[in-house]
């Protein structure tokens, strides 16, 4: 690690008196709901070190969201086995990596799982990037994930990536026996981009008449590539994710105007939402993406589906996968696991 991305990391895990010192009368407020004091902190060193949108490039963000996993992630929590591979999908390969959690010895049987779509606008994220969360979702759920590497724009644009979402879900699905999975206990989700893609999917799914996963995992979903929320004003700058760098992320992967009403790529423009599995919707109180996220859900709602919703008050976006500085985001995955215990492992404590 360079010394300067340590001295980074250090000064986000000092104790939460320093920064509630540190900020101290001046703590930011909107919509009634206070910033957390260390996401305050946080927000202003990306903002003051990180690199200007108008110098951005595509290398450079990829780059960025594996080092901040790197450094933020957090110590990684001990599974039965993780095992990476590749899967034949429709003649191309799309590389997975499969996560096993410790189980007792009289939990024999085919395993629930849920299939797992990494955020990072569409265009960066990886298995790696990811690694923490998707252990930490197994180890504690009881479910094996299987994370996905769908292909990211721009060498992909829409809808490569939700093409591939589909075909990963085709896959499991048939060989689901053979990995020692239930094929009537899957699940999907994914966070930021990745939640988009497992609410497509879910939508994708039902108009193909598939088998359908029985439950939606959606942390701080992308539902509508129009941005008009209001959310997008009020929380579009200076919280780390900016409502200006979510339109470069969908200029990178969309490649015409007329596809942001698409519901493959804005699932909140879709027109029924009834019938699409259970759902679990996780939004942070300073995000652009709240609105949507949470009108995503209330729309689900109005359709009959089994809903819930947990909002962070004071989190940023991209909170879960810093477990290595927020205090929330572990209370965030452990909310996300008990939900999935729920839908998948009903026999376990907690469920």
């Amino acid at each position: 690690m360079a010394a300067r991305e340590a001295i980074a990391a250090a000064l986000c895990r000092l104790p939460d008196g320093f920064y509630e010192l540190l900020y101290a009368g001046r703590r930011t407020s909107r919509d009634g709901r206070r910033l957390d004091a260390r996401a305050q902190f946080i927000a202003a060193l990306i903002a003051k070190t990180g690199t200007p949108l108008a110098e951005e490039t595509v290398a450079g963000a990829r780059a960025q969201i594996e080092a901040v996993a790197a450094l933020l992630g957090g110590p990684a929590e001990e599974l039965a086995s993780v095992t990476d591979d590749d899967i034949d999908v429709g003649g191309r390969n799309l590389a997975i990596r499969h996560y096993r959690p410790k189980r007792d010895a009289g939990d024999g049987g085919p395993c629930p799982a849920l299939l797992y779509f990494h955020g990072g606008g569409f265009i960066r994220g990886s298995l790696d990037s990811h690694d923490h969360l998707c252990r930490s979702l197994a180890a504690r759920s009881g479910a094996d994930v299987i994370s996905v590497a769908y292909r990211l724009a721009p060498e992909h644009r829409f809808p490569a990536a939700v093409d591939d979402a589909l075909a990963a879900w085709t896959w499991l699905v048939g060989h689901a026996g053979e990995r020692g999975l239930d094929p009537a206990r899957l699940a999907v989700g994914g966070d930021s981009s990745g939640g988009n893609l497992a609410a497509v999917l879910c939508q994708d799914i039902r108009a193909a008449g598939l088998a359908a996963p029985v439950f939606q995992l959606l942390i701080y979903p992308v539902t509508d590539a129009r941005f008009e929320a209001r959310s997008h004003t009020t929380f579009g700058d200076g919280f780390v994710l900016t409502a200006e760098r979510m339109r470069w992320y969908r200029d990178h992967y969309l490649a015409r105007p007329e596809e942001m009403d698409d519901p493959r790529a804005s699932p909140l423009r879709a027109t029924d939402f009834g019938g699409l599995p259970p759902a679990l919707v996780i939004t942070a109180g300073f995000d652009p993406l709240i609105d949507e996220g949470e009108a995503y859900a209330e729309a689900l709602a109005a359709a009959g589906v089994e809903i819930a919703v947990r909002r962070f008050d004071g989190m940023v976006h991209g909170f879960m996968s810093m477990p290595g500085a927020f205090r929330d985001a572990g209370a965030a995955i452990d909310d996300a696991a008990a939900s999935l215990r729920s839908a998948l492992v009903p026999d376990r404590p907690g469920g």
